[in-house]
């Protein structure tokens, strides 16, 4: 059966229900960030993404993830790896919404790259939006003003590696089918999780005193029923996430689907308030407008553009 592959409809929804998921499997992670290490989190995480991947690959109808750009393949999951594993502990210290209005400085690096990565010409308006959204961040985070968050640091790198891991995935899903790059960046995640705890519980690194270095080096802690739960299903939602996202893009084209990952904001937003209290003040929330506005705004002027020269 051939898929159709113009569907806005179908993409809007998969996009928004992706961003619904992923948004609470962040939720799931600031709550467990209080009583298990960043470590635990993310091994739980690709263990209980295993049924999803192996679904996904039962329904290709191949069990080979054989493939000779495996280096480069390993190479993106190593730096995406660390990328989440900066984000999550940026959560740690910091209200979701904070985090995740930082994390929309992806496009901007994703602008900012496609020169010197991919040999593209980076328009004018592009390079506005990148100083807008910039702007944006330097409101929110507000360095120097005696309520700089070290951690947002952490959120900003993570942005920017997943701006990497994206440059460098573009060539390679048009050769790997992308079910296959999924579960070798699952096998990378699992392996820097385990290396990680290794770490952090055979040498003594002393007493921190920050949530984020708390959170990445607390020893193990066997979770009861509940957590188990919450920390195996987080994976799910993770590796649903990414399916939906993968359809998403399929379905419509680029410039169409990514202003509806903004609607992360909304679920920051609630679940931050319901769930830790956390409400964005008035700087978060007009350094995120830039953000968002910038961003969008760049979106639609490639898309204008894009048509203008067919």
């Amino acid at each position: 059966m051939r898929l159709n592959t113009d569907n806005r409809a179908l993409a809007t929804v998969c996009v928004l229900a992706a961003v619904g998921l992923a948004s609470a499997q962040d939720a799931v992670v600031k709550y467990m960030s209080s009583g298990y290490p960043a470590y635990e989190t993310l091994l739980f995480r690709c263990v209980g993404s295993v049924p999803v991947i192996v679904f996904m690959l039962w329904r290709t109808g191949s069990w080979s993830i054989a493939t000779p750009l495996l280096p480069r393949v390993l190479f993106r999951g190593l730096i995406l790896a660390a990328a989440y594993l900066a984000f999550v502990l940026s959560i740690a210290a910091m209200p979701i919404a904070n985090v995740v209005a930082i994390y929309f400085t992806m496009p901007f690096f994703v602008a900012g790259l496609a020169g010197p990565m991919l040999h593209e010409r980076v328009r004018l308006h592009r390079w506005m939006a990148i100083i807008a959204g910039f702007m944006g961040v330097l409101i929110m985070v507000r360095p120097g003003m005696g309520v700089f968050e070290p951690a947002s640091l952490l959120a900003l790198g993570s942005a920017f590696g997943y701006a990497v891991g994206q440059m460098l995935g573009r060539p390679l899903s048009q050769q790997i089918s992308p079910i296959v790059i999924a579960t070798w960046q699952n096998i990378v995640y699992a392996s820097m999780a385990a290396l990680t705890g290794i770490l952090f519980n055979t040498v003594d690194f002393g007493t921190f005193h920050h949530p984020s270095l708390i959170f990445l080096s607390r020893p193990w802690v066997w979770p009861g029923p509940f957590d188990a739960t919450l920390l195996l299903g987080h994976g799910i939602l993770a590796a649903c996430a990414m399916i939906l996202f993968i359809n998403a893009y399929r379905l419509a084209e680029t410039n169409f689907v990514a202003p509806f990952e903004y609607s992360a904001m909304i679920w920051a937003v609630f679940y931050g308030l319901i769930l830790f209290g956390d409400f964005p003040d008035a700087f978060t929330w007009i350094g995120a407008a830039i953000v968002v506005i910038a961003g969008i705004m760049m979106i639609f002027r490639d898309r204008t553009l894009d048509r203008s020269v067919r």
